[in-house]
């Protein structure tokens, strides 16, 4: 994945409506007057969100004759799903060998002590 989509990916996902937009586009296509019902702001701020979401590539509108739904597009999350995984094994084999290390200093000084 594209440093600069990453980036904006994660930027869009900083702010907490905007994960719950996301969060509720999990469940189906929704337009913005729905998604907008549970949120004390304008539909107007509301879509400001979708668009950051949207040019994020995490989101798209399409035209389904006098609806606008908005999409989730999952495999753009699969993508951030698996940048974060390939990290997240990374630094899990790294704390396996530290504490590999520090288990074989600690027998290393159980054994050098007298009883």
């Amino acid at each position: 994945m594209d440093d600069d989509i990453l980036s904006r990916a994660f930027a869009a996902l900083a702010d907490p409506t905007r994960r719950d937009l996301v969060a509720r586009l999990t469940l189906g296509d929704a337009t913005v007057g729905e998604l907008a019902a549970p949120y004390a702001m304008s539909l107007q701020a509301v879509s400001k969100h979708l668009a950051v979401l949207e040019s994020a590539g995490l989101v798209s509108r399409r035209r389904d004759a006098q609806r606008r739904p908005v999409h989730l597009e999952a495999e753009v999350l699969g993508e951030l799903t698996c940048w974060i995984d390939r990290h997240r094994i990374a630094a899990e084999a790294r704390m396996s060998r530290l504490d590999d290390v520090l288990r074989t200093l600690n027998s290393t000084d159980s054994e050098e002590r007298p009883s």
